[in-house]
């Protein structure tokens, strides 16, 4: 007797969605270019296939992402109003993340690419090995059929584009240079992308740069850089926190820096922790010990306590990431 295999989890996707209408669609509090992109992509595909696609987030898109298509028309809320067939929630561990509640009121497809999922929903696929989340919705958007639009193309290019870091972090691969490709043969711009998300800034987001950096600290070991933002700093620098898009980076490209931390306090004592790291550093281990998660390469959490205690103890476990990487190396040396 035969046996029937059961189907992929993006198989299973596409079949749900045959299936439906009207969907719901959201990603994490604080949105990046990857869950942005990855929802408007998503969006405009199941439009073009003659569905229903309405985009709900907790919070906005950061400001250099909104001149792209479509992204300002999502919808700002707490809470999913209406009937919908479905959520697609991407890039989130749990629904919580969202910020928006109403979204298990529907038949939920959760769709991540990042390490600690919890598997909610009634569907679930992840792809440890996509660079953005954008990668598995052109599979998505290819496996449903729907033409590769220009506005489709261009959201997968700026949701890659952003979450590799310009193609800086790990979990880069052909595939993600195919879709690329493809991206720019339906008609994207790359430097037409590249400036309006790196190159459309204010002149707050510039002294705010300037503030923050010269506020740097760098480790014992020359190898580790720690920044710091509060609410008063971003006032007398004329800017907001959503003008920090991409700062943390800037420490990374002196060649002795191998990881970064920022704080930024969101009140009294509570800090949001953002980390990144060169090479096979591992920051996404050191977030999930707070509870947060991540890449390899950019990770993040949220910490409570005295701002000089909580740097102290992120230092400590970068450090060990440092050298527990540092170790492997030299096995590696003494095995040649």
């Amino acid at each position: 007797m035969s046996q029937t295999n059961s189907p992929s989890p993006l198989q299973s996707i596409v079949d749900a969605i045959g299936r439906r209408q009207r969907f719901v669609i959201s990603s994490h509090a604080r949105p990046d270019g990857d869950s942005i992109g990855s929802q408007l992509a998503m969006a405009y595909a199941l439009r073009a296939l003659g569905k229903e696609a309405a985009i709900v987030n907790a919070d906005p898109a950061p400001p250099p992402l909104m001149q792209f298509p479509g992204v300002r028309s999502i919808a700002i809320a707490p809470e999913v109003e209406g009937c919908f067939d479905a959520a697609i929630v991407m890039e989130c561990s749990d629904l919580a993340r969202t910020g928006v509640s109403g979204l298990d009121r529907q038949f939920v497809i959760n769709i991540d690419h990042h390490p600690g999922n919890t598997g909610y929903g009634d569907l679930q696929w992840f792809d440890p090995r996509a660079a953005a989340c954008g990668e598995m919705v052109f599979a998505l958007v290819q496996a449903l059929g729907a033409p590769l639009t220009v506005e489709i193309a261009t959201h997968v290019y700026v949701a890659i584009l952003t979450d590799t870091g310009s193609f800086h972090y790990s979990h880069i691969s052909p595939r993600t240079f195919d879709i690329c490709r493809q991206a720019l043969d339906a008609g994207v711009d790359p430097v037409l992308v590249a400036r309006n998300v790196y190159d459309s800034n204010n002149m707050g987001r510039l002294k705010l740069f300037g503030s923050v950096l010269s506020a740097m600290q760098i480790d014992t070991t020359g190898r580790i850089a720690i920044v710091y933002l509060d609410h008063e700093m971003a006032r007398a620098a004329g800017g907001t926190y959503d003008d920090t898009e991409g700062l943390i980076n800037l420490p990374l490209t002196v060649k002795e820096i191998l990881a970064v931390v920022f704080f930024k306090q969101v009140e009294g004592d509570r800090y949001r922790v953002s980390m990144r790291s060169k090479g096979e550093i591992d920051v996404s281990a050191v977030a999930k010990t707070y509870g947060g998660g991540g890449h390899k390469n950019a990770a993040g959490c949220t910490v409570s306590g005295g701002i000089d205690e909580v740097q102290k103890l992120l230092v400590r476990d970068l450090t060990q990431a440092i050298e527990l990487q540092d170790g492997r190396i030299a096995e590696l040396l003494e095995e040649r």
